[in-house]
């Protein structure tokens, strides 16, 4: 049987931190950098573990700034 996998792109200039994508990830693929901040100066968020996505795009639907694409490969 064939597995999906998802891969996640953030645009991290976008972003502003506002913590519904991470809360919003059922897999916690998702957090917010804790210690660097973009050039808008927020903690932008990142994949603290790709591993794990799903491609649910639930990130994607949430994100008010549109700054997340989710991306489903399916593997064979």
């Amino acid at each position: 049987m064939a597995k999906v996998i998802g891969a996640v792109e953030i645009n991290h200039e976008r972003c502003k931190g506002c913590d519904l994508c991470v809360v919003a990830c059922p897999t916690d693929v998702l957090s917010l950098q804790p210690k660097e901040v973009n050039n808008r100066g927020y903690h932008y968020a990142y994949t603290a573990n790709p591993e794990k996505c799903i491609g649910c795009a639930s990130c994607a639907l949430v994100c008010p700034d549109a700054c997340i694409e989710v991306y489903r490969v399916v593997e064979k």
